[in-house]
C-alpha cells in the first residue's frame, strides 16, 4: 500500500527523460535520483518525497533499455509508477528491481499532477483520495508479486533456492 502526491507526466517520457544519458556513470542509485527526471522537470528531485506516485500517459519508458531509469525513479523515493501503458523493457527492467508498476489508462487519464493517492497493490485498486474516483488496475500474477516482495529477481531467486 502506497500513498502519495502525484507528479503527472505525459505520453512517450523516455529514458533519457528520466534519467539522461550524461549521468549513466553516477556511482549509486542514490546519485541517479539528483538527476531523475531532470529534463522534463527541474523541481522533480527536490520536490518528491517518499511514498509519492509518478503517472504518465501511453509508452511510459520508452527509448534506450538501460535499467538506471526504473533505478532513479525507484531511488527518488517513488512509491510507483501508474501509467496507461510501459514499453516492455522498461516494464520488465522495473519488475527485476523490485520497483512496482501498474498499467491503467483509466487511473492515468484520470488523475491530476498534485492529486493525493493511493494505491493498493495486492488488490491493483487506485483512489485519487483528492477527488475520490477509483479505478482498477490488472493485478500482478504471484510470481510477479513475489519479486517485488522480495526486493528484485536476484533475492526473488535466492530466497527460492533457500526454500523460503
Amino acid at each position: 500500500m502506497a500513498t502519495g502526491t502525484v507528479f503527472k507526466y505525459g505520453d512517450n517520457v523516455d529514458t533519457d527523460v528520466i534519467i539522461p544519458a550524461r549521468y549513466l556513470n553516477a556511482p549509486s542509485p542514490a546519485e541517479l535520483a539528483k538527476h531523475c527526471m531532470e529534463d522534463i522537470d527541474a523541481a522533480y528531485a527536490s520536490s518528491v518525497k517518499p511514498g509519492d506516485i509518478i503517472v504518465g500517459g501511453w509508452n511510459f519508458g520508452c527509448g534506450s533499455s538501460r535499467e538506471h531509469a526504473p533505478m532513479a525513479i525507484q531511488a527518488s523515493g517513488a512509491a510507483c509508477v501508474i501509467a496507461a501503458s510501459f514499453a516492455r523493457i522498461f516494464y520488465r527492467n522495473a519488475i527485476n528491481i523490485g520497483f512496482p508498476i501498474l498499467e491503467c489508462p483509466e487511473a492515468a487519464a484520470g488523475i491530476q499532477n498534485g492529486d493525493k493517492v493511493t494505491v493498493d497493490f495486492a488488490a491493483g485498486l487506485i483512489t485519487d483520495e483528492t477527488t475520490g474516483a477509483s479505478f482498477q488496475a490488472a493485478g500482478f500474477p504471484a510470481f510477479i508479486n513475489s519479486i517485488i516482495d522480495n526486493g528484485g529477481l536476484l533475492p526473488y531467486l535466492k530466497a527460492r533456492q533457500k526454500g523460503e
